[in-house]
């Protein structure tokens, strides 16, 4: 997907993804694949949210695709708009290198408890 992550708190998190190489049969960018790009930042801002301890499942998504983007890049900024103990909601703007957006997300994802055994990020193996 080429994403590349450019900053990363649990209120913000900005990346990049070009549209080559992420496009359907008539060469623009695919819906899919600004879902991919809003899913994974809206996943990061919720698992900074969470904490190392925690983990993050996404359990809603949905897209706005306003407008298609041919060439060059899209950048997504994920914004936190709740942030709780158990649920986190993030707003994902998907933008051209115009800055006109091409797609609106919103991520929800629940937090829980590490179960030990379980795997996740520092399991033991």
């Amino acid at each position: 997907m080429g994403i590349r992550i450019l900053e990363a708190t649990a209120e913000r998190v900005v990346g990049t993804m070009p549209v080559t190489g992420n496009t359907q049969p008539l060469g623009l960018l695919h819906g899919g694949a600004s879902c991919v790009l809003a899913e994974t930042l809206g996943s990061l801002g919720s698992a900074l949210h969470a904490g190392p301890d925690r983990i993050t499942v996404g359990i809603e998504t949905n897209a706005t695709h306003h407008r298609a983007a041919a060439a060059g890049q899209v950048t997504g900024i994920a914004s936190l708009l709740h942030g709780g103990r158990s649920i986190t909601t993030y707003e994902i703007v998907i933008s051209d290198e115009q800055e006109r957006r091409v797609c609106t997300s919103r991520l929800t994802c629940m937090l829980m408890d590490r179960v030990p055994g379980q795997g996740g990020r520092g399991a033991a193996t």
